[in-house]
């Protein structure tokens, strides 16, 4: 056990998440800085900080570390599909068993959660811990994100009108571009100047995000139990998604898995694919359904399933990695 919890708290595990945890009892107990408009909102503060994330990613990826990482596309073809093709795909097969039922935002935020691309940072530890390909690693969770920027509004926008009542593509598609992917282009333009900058000082941009990712989460939550969204809710049918949230991390890995056996992959790659292509970033989630939910009052509902997914993923995958590693040093 205590080795498993030192492995969480690598990942940012422990910490982080008791801090999602303490926001949204705040949210429930202290909702009105939250709901402030005058003189600046915190809703106005996230919306910039989500800018600033983009740029500093961007700042931190190198054009030529990516193009030395297309060498071996086959892995990186099942990690991709995978993460953009498998998972949604997989979710929308249960979309009748959601809107039937009257659970259709719930799904959405399934759905949204199965559209996202990979982590980054908890890929790679997770990699790295059960001695898998490691540049490999970073090359599929960097090039994911920026496949998500364009993938994921296209296959969630699909379902946002008929969820919410409302879709303008045309404003999606000016705040997507201008919230993320400008900052994102900028910062990788920024790279040959700064890059080496925003490396050395990873660590306390980490802190930046997962301060960003909080206070979406909470202005987020404010907004659903002011509106009592949640009230419709019962703890068996909660209980109930957290656990098909860990079925359908089961799904993809086993999945996955098998694929890469069939394919022939080596025990590095293998590992590489099984990890990056099974994980989900709560960093993008956040951040793009602050872009992409136009009602921001269901945004909590949304988030939901993001939230369960990231937190057993982690469990999930520190146990499986930790296995994998003590398997090899036999």
């Amino acid at each position: 056990m205590k080795k498993l919890l030192e492995v969480l708290k690598k990942a940012g595990f422990d910490g982080f998440l008791l801090m999602i945890a303490t926001m949204i009892l705040m949210a429930y107990f202290l909702p009105q800085p939250g709901m402030v408009k005058e003189p600046v909102s915190l809703e106005e503060i996230a919306n910039a900080g989500v800018s600033l994330i983009f740029l500093f990613y961007g700042m931190r990826l190198s054009v030529e570390k990516l193009k030395a990482g297309l060498s071996n596309w086959k892995m990186h073809i099942i990690v991709q599909l995978t993460t953009f093709l498998f998972f949604p795909l997989l979710v929308l097969a249960f979309r009748p068993l959601f809107v039937n039922n009257g659970f259709e935002l719930l799904w959405l935020g399934v759905f949204f959660l199965a559209a996202l691309p990979s982590t980054v940072s908890s890929s790679v530890v997770m990699v790295s811990i059960a001695k898998g390909n490691i540049p490999a690693a970073i090359f599929n969770a960097s090039i994911s994100s920026l496949i998500g920027v364009v993938v994921t509004p296209l296959w969630v926008g699909l379902f946002i009108a008929s969820a919410t009542g409302d879709f303008d593509v045309t404003q999606i598609v000016i705040k997507l571009i201008l919230q993320v992917l400008l900052p994102v282009i900028i910062g990788i333009s920024l790279n040959s100047r700064f890059g080496a900058i925003a490396e050395k000082y990873k660590k306390q941009l980490k802190y930046f995000d997962q301060a960003v990712i909080l206070t979406i989460i909470y202005t987020s939550f404010c907004k659903s139990f002011s509106e009592h969204l949640f009230e419709g809710f019962t703890a068996l049918e909660l209980a109930g998604l957290a656990a098909g949230m860990i079925a359908l991390f089961f799904a993809v890995f086993f999945c996955v898995g098998l694929l890469s056996r069939l394919l022939g992959f080596s025990d590095e790659d293998r590992i590489t694919v099984l990890f990056c292509g099974s994980k989900k970033s709560l960093v993008h989630g956040t951040v793009m359904s602050k872009v992409l939910f136009q009602h921001s009052t269901i945004t909590g509902i949304v988030l939901l399933p993001l939230m369960l997914y990231h937190a057993l993923q982690l469990i999930a995958a520190s146990i499986i990695a930790q296995g994998m590693a003590r398997r090899k040093e036999v």
